[in-house]
Parts: C-alpha cells; structure tokens; sequence
C-alpha cells in the first residue's frame, strides 16, 4: 500500500469506514476473473478526486484500481448512502466524547454554478447563471450536523424545516441522544414569523436576523462559525462548481467534505 492512500485514508478513518461499508462477494461463483479492487484504495482514490477536484479521468494510476472502477464503486456507495452513514458514526463518536456544543447552532447556504442536471436553476445572485445551492446546520463549533442541495433559485427559507427534520439522534457524552439545538442563529434570509413558531413548537429557541432592523454589515458573534463552515466545505475542490449531472452524486460529495471536517476534529480530540 502506498504512503499516499496511508495518507488519505488513514487507518481510524478506514476502521470506521469498515462499519458502514456494504459487504460484498469476493469470490465469483463460476471462478476465474481478475482480482477484486481493494476498498481502502478505492476510498483513497474517491477522496482524491473530492480534494483536488480533478475528474474522473485525470486519476492518477498510483491508487491501482482504474478510473472506471474507482467511479463505478463511488456510485454504489453513494446509492446505499455510505457517505451519510459514516458522517453520522463520526457524529456518533464526537458526541460520545462531548466535542459537539448544542447550545447554539447556526443555518446558512452557499451557491455554486452547475452544469445541466436535477436541483439546479437560475442563481439569482449571479447573473441568473445555472447553480445549485448547499444547505448546512452546524453546531457552535462549526461542526456540520445536518446538510442539503437545491436548485440555486430555491428560497433559504424553505431549507430550515428539512434541515431541521434532517439532525440524526446522536449520542451524548451522558443521557440519551440528541437531535436539536437549544437555540438556532440564523440570517434575515430566514426571517419568517411561521419559522420562529415552528422551531417554538419544537423547543428550539431561535435568534433570527429580522429585515430593515438590523444591520447586515458584520455576520455576528455566533452565525460566523457556519460561514468559516463553509470556507471549510471549500477545501473540498469537487464543490467549487457542480460537474455531476446526477444530484445524488453532487450530495455525496457535500457529504465526504463534511464527514472529513468531523473526523479531523475527532482525530484532534484524540491527539490532544
């Protein structure tokens, strides 16, 4: 194995990896054929393409498996939502060991342009040009909680109750798990009577920035975490414009950004 998947894929992240994985037969009943692409290459090279953004083709051979594979394989893992399930073991561990903060998190969305495909459409802030838009909740550290896309010319506002809804139960460091905020910090693109009702309902305080009251000219002292956030989610080279045509594949990608953001701050815990 090479120092460059040892990198990628380090050994605690391919351990965790192991338990959300589809298992799959190695042997082919009628025998013969080539050998069988090594997950933990595979998931290196996967991690590659998201970080550097190159594409598909420009895979370097250094990995092993070739591109085809290494594409074939991200979309059945995409399918079975792998990506989504390790982010919430990563979420799982991190509440287990007290590193995430639920007294305040924060809601914000960021375009990106796009080619053709499903949840795109005229960003209104760019020219009308096609684009698609990432939806995010982090938690007062800036650790991504729950995450989604949409056409760019959808509302902010309509992505708050989904991305609400869309907070898994993780565990805690004590008592039973968690799904929601003590209090959400939001911007005046969610500045909607019907919101604050519906996160009072939910006993979800909420501090939303109200239109022709306040100033918009500083982000505040608790929604900057989910736009350095966002400058994380950049790091990830595949998301500074949407080359998938199939949504799913786009949502993956947004989903490796953040479960890498969430295992770099677990490896940190673990260090220090």
């Amino acid at each position: 194995m090479t120092d460059l998947v040892e990198r990628l894929v380090p050994d605690e992240l391919w351990v965790l990896f192991r338990r959300v994985v589809p298992q799959t037969e190695v042997k082919r009943p009628q025998g013969g054929g080539r050998r069988r692409a090594g997950d933990r290459e595979t998931l290196a090279a996967i991690i590659f393409v998201a970080t550097s953004g190159c594409t598909w083709r420009q895979l370097p051979p250094v990995f092993g498996p070739a591109w085809p594979t290494v594409y074939r394989r991200f979309a059945q893992w995409s399918r079975a939502r792998v990506w989504a399930r390790l982010h919430r073991v990563i979420l799982d561990e991190l509440g287990a060991q007290g590193q995430l903060d639920w007294s305040r998190c924060a809601i914000d969305s960021v375009s990106v342009r796009a080619t053709k495909g499903p949840l795109t459409g005229p960003n209104p802030t760019d020219l009308g040009k096609s684009g698609s838009k990432i939806h995010l909740i982090t938690d007062r550290n800036g650790l991504p909680l729950s995450l989604g896309i949409s056409g760019a010319n959808m509302h902010d506002s309509l992505g708050l109750k989904p991305l609400v809804r869309g907070i898994p139960p993780i565990r805690s460091r004590r008592g039973p798990r968690r799904r929601r905020p003590a209090k959400l910090h939001a911007d005046k693109g969610y500045d909607y009577d019907h919101l604050r009702r519906w996160l009072r309902k939910r006993g979800i305080r909420h501090r939303i920035a109200r239109k022709g009251t306040e100033s918009s000219k500083r982000l505040g002292r608790h929604r900057w975490v989910v736009e350095r956030t966002v400058s994380w989610l950049a790091g990830c080279r595949r998301l500074h414009r949407r080359y998938e045509r199939k949504a799913e594949h786009f949502l993956a990608f947004v989903g490796l950004a953040a479960l890498l953001i969430g295992y770099r701050r677990l490896t940190k815990s673990v260090r220090t």
